[in-house]
């Protein structure tokens, strides 16, 4: 099974990852590895506003592929193209709750679901679009802290 979501509107269904977040995409990524690793399958998962856009091979594994949309497109532009130039359409589940998506995905004959579907599948309880922008008052974990330092280089030198 192969997967298409639209990452921001993903994240807006996760109660505990806001799009406020500065690290709302990587907290994501991070939960999309271990949910292809548990569940056997691959995604492709679309975000907007990446300069300069592309593949972030940083962020991608073998099973989680990670794009932003280049700048001055989106990511739904991105993904609607993705459907149409589809080899393997019954392979493929898009994630998304936009509706012009999955209107495009109905057209096509491909599978949607909607994001705050898929949110219940990986295990998350869902909820309204997030709109907490209060930091959580405790402190990282080890791991945590491990990778907040891979991906922004910290730790003393």
């Amino acid at each position: 099974m192969r997967y298409l979501i639209d990452g921001h509107n993903l994240i807006d269904r996760l109660p505990d990852i806001g799009l406020s977040n500065p690290d709302d995409e990587a907290r994501l990524v991070e939960r999309l590895k271990s949910f292809c690793a548990r569940q056997r399958s691959y995604c492709t998962v679309v975000f907007d506003r990446g300069l300069p856009g592309g593949t972030a091979r940083d962020l991608s594994n073998s099973q989680v592929e990670v794009v932003f949309a280049h700048s001055g497109t989106s990511a739904d532009r991105v993904i609607i193209a993705r459907l149409r130039k589809a080899r393997d359409r019954k392979g493929i589940t898009v994630v998304s709750s936009d509706q012009n998506i999955v209107a495009e995905a109905q057209r096509l004959k491909i599978a949607a679901i909607s994001s705050a579907e898929f949110a219940r599948r990986m295990g998350q309880p869902t909820s309204a679009p997030n709109t907490d922008d209060k930091p959580s008052d405790r402190p990282l974990t080890r791991d945590e802290l491990s990778e907040w330092e891979r991906l922004f280089g910290g730790g003393e030198r």
